[in-house]
């Protein structure tokens, strides 16, 4: 291997290695006895691994509770966005209609507007609807985005148009089309923003807490920001939660990078 090489491999392992450790430290915090990782000299592993932590969240926290709602919203909101984004992002692409690229440049101009100027009007409009305090208040934003219709209409414009020409003169419909023919297409798109949708809904944290008033409704990581301050000194059981909470979406990410990767690079080398 050439020096450049092998330095830049160095590189590289150096800062997977400095990126992992905080992962890695909060997993072997979550397995030690209260009080053990702020004890001096500092232990990196510990001298009595237990899953007395994990116990106590499940067992007295209620944090199964919490689980439960954060993957049941997780999901509901992936399902929801996949179908109108999808949606939307095809007909952007490929179907014409009148001020299809006015409309789609005004969306792109929005993309600029911090997500967080948007949140009164929003909660307004979601307490108006009568969603506060309800589950509805989280899926209804996730719904449809911007940047999931964008990431959509880039990919579906790499669809030859001849297919679909092909398919409209075989008498098929336009609902058979995006069915048949350009959904297993999007396969990778549909990955990629199935990853980003989940991932971001489950690791919101703000938007949740403004509208979720009732504690059996909190989502884990609220649930969590709500125990620290009872627990402020359980940091082992802290790690724990932490551990639950960053587990299933590291898991769903690298069963799925290879999809996730592709629908990246294609979406933005072809678009």
């Amino acid at each position: 291997m050439k020096p450049r090489a092998l330095a830049m491999n160095g590189v590289m392992l150096v800062a997977g290695l400095l990126t992992l450790f905080p992962l890695l430290w909060m997993l072997s915090a979550s397995l030690m006895t209260p009080g053990e990782s702020s004890s001096f000299p500092l232990r990196f592993l510990p001298q009595s691994p237990t899953l007395h932590n994990y116990h106590e969240l499940f067992s007295h926290a209620g944090i199964g509770q919490y689980l439960f709602n954060s993957v049941l919203l997780s999901c509901a909101a992936t399902l929801l966005s996949l179908l109108f984004n999808v949606s939307a992002g095809y007909a952007f692409a490929k179907l014409r209609f009148r001020g299809r690229d006015r409309l789609f440049k005004i969306m792109l101009g929005a993309l600029v507007i911090p997500s967080q100027v948007a949140m009164l009007p929003l909660f307004l409009l979601l307490k108006y609807m009568g969603l506060v305090n309800s589950y509805g208040a989280v899926l209804v934003p996730a719904m449809a985005g911007i940047f999931g219709i964008f990431l959509v209409r880039q990919y579906a414009l790499t669809i030859p148009d001849a297919l679909l020409e092909a398919a409209r003169m075989d008498g098929a419909t336009e609902f058979q089309i995006f069915r048949i023919i350009v959904l297993p297409l999007l396969t990778p798109i549909l990955v990629t923003l199935g990853i980003f949708t989940f991932l971001g809904t489950w690791n919101d944290f703000m938007w949740p807490l403004i509208v979720l008033t009732d504690k059996d409704l909190y989502t884990l990581p609220v649930a969590l920001a709500s125990l620290s301050r009872e627990h402020v000194q359980d940091n082992e059981l802290m790690m724990a939660g932490s551990v639950l909470t960053v587990l299933p979406v590291l898991l769903l990410f690298l069963g799925l990078q290879r999809y996730y990767i592709q629908g990246l690079l294609v979406g933005s080398v072809k678009g």
